[in-house]
């Protein structure tokens, strides 16, 4: 990949993006807006990096001159050093601008629904079920996002057989998208009296929230039933017909909504989930279309794909995907999970670029 002309392609499009950005005609249409906004920092920021390369290329340049014709003794020194300085800093800065070439995903700026349903593992599965949960709320309080509980089927123990977590802020959908699979736990249950070690599994969802422009649901595709909410072991928790359930007719997919009193909020919370479902129907048969010519940059993202250990006695947390181990796992529960999420991003950059430029090498 030739770094120059391609960032000389890029410094083009900025300056024709931020003619646009200054066109009065731009505010008039919100859609337009948004896009060009989003590619013009995108631009914005790949733009100062191709400045700060220039300076570095053009001081590599400058030192090696003065190396060799240069007779103070003095400046030679100088520059001697800070050409090694510029040539340690080349590699990293072509590392980081490389990554930067791939544009950032629109979905990534999505708010999210959260579903994790507990799997194998009967009451244990439905704890982690609780502890996944909270490790996400934690996470979200560290970085400021807001969180609203849609649904949760809690269990007599404590846990949950599901809990359903819409989920907004700066960079939702960008930060957790490589979290869904299948996650599994090892250890010693809170019921367990011989300290026998035990392994439960529980899946993650993570679903971009669809925005109403995005998906249309026609009222003939939709039977809505309202119903009695129940409780744990199936009690009746509302003497009222509060409880709504959607079927999305052409594609069988079910939402039950029954947290809210108000059968007028149930409703409304199914519809926001069902549409994040269609959504991500319709992504994941652009993604499967893609797979084709790509394979899947981290997993397959299917739900029933294995992607992380949480080993209890030996206090680490693996990532099966790209082979990363973390320790201190209380600390990771407790939403510290910058690291871990940061290395997936990366590798999954990585492997898009990779196969960006060999498509690139095959045109």
């Amino acid at each position: 990949m030739d770094l120059l002309k391609k960032l000389e392609e890029c410094k083009k499009r900025y300056d024709i993006v931020q003619k646009e950005v200054m066109s009065p005609e731009l505010v008039k249409d919100p859609k337009k807006y948004k896009e060009t906004m989003r590619e013009n920092n995108y631009l914005s920021e790949l733009c100062a990096l191709y400045d700060e390369y220039k300076k570095v290329l053009q001081g590599i340049e400058d030192d090696k001159v003065i190396i060799t014709e240069e007779d103070d003794q003095d400046m030679k020194e100088m520059a001697r050093e800070e050409l090694k300085e510029l040539e340690e800093a080349q590699p990293k800065l072509e590392e980081q601008i490389k990554l930067k070439l791939i544009p950032p995903d629109p979905l990534d700026e999505k708010n999210i629904i959260l579903e994790i349903r507990s799997a194998a593992g009967g009451d244990e599965a439905s704890l982690f079920v609780r502890d996944l949960w909270e490790m996400y709320c934690h996470l979200a309080d560290r970085k400021g996002w807001k969180y609203e509980t849609m649904e949760a089927q809690e269990t007599e123990v404590g846990g949950f057989n599901k809990i359903v977590t819409s989920i907004s802020g700066k960079f939702v959908y960008g930060t957790l998208r490589w979290e869904s699979g299948v996650h599994r736990v090892q250890r010693v249950p809170e019921t367990e009296s011989q300290g026998r070690l035990q392994t439960s599994t529980v899946t993650v969802a993570v679903l971009p929230e669809a925005e109403e422009t995005e998906i249309e649901i026609k009222d003939g595709d939709v039977r809505i039933d309202v119903m009695r909410a129940g409780g744990p072991g199936g009690q009746c928790v509302n003497t009222t017909d509060s409880a709504v359930r959607l079927t999305h007719i052409p594609t069988g997919i079910v939402v039950i909504q029954q947290d809210e009193k108000s059968q007028i909020k149930n409703k409304a919370k199914a519809f926001r989930v069902l549409r994040a479902r269609l959504f991500d129907l319709e992504e994941s048969k652009k993604q499967s279309e893609r797979a084709d010519a790509r394979r899947s940059m981290v997993g397959s993202g299917a739900r029933s794909e294995k992607i992380r250990t949480y080993n209890y006695p030996q206090d680490r947390i693996t990532d099966h995907r790209i082979n990363y181990n973390q320790h201190n796992l209380p600390a990771f529960m407790m939403g510290a999970m910058d690291d871990m999420l940061d290395a997936l991003n990366v590798y999954a950059k990585e492997e898009q670029l990779k196969a960006d430029v060999s498509e690139l090498e095959h045109d």
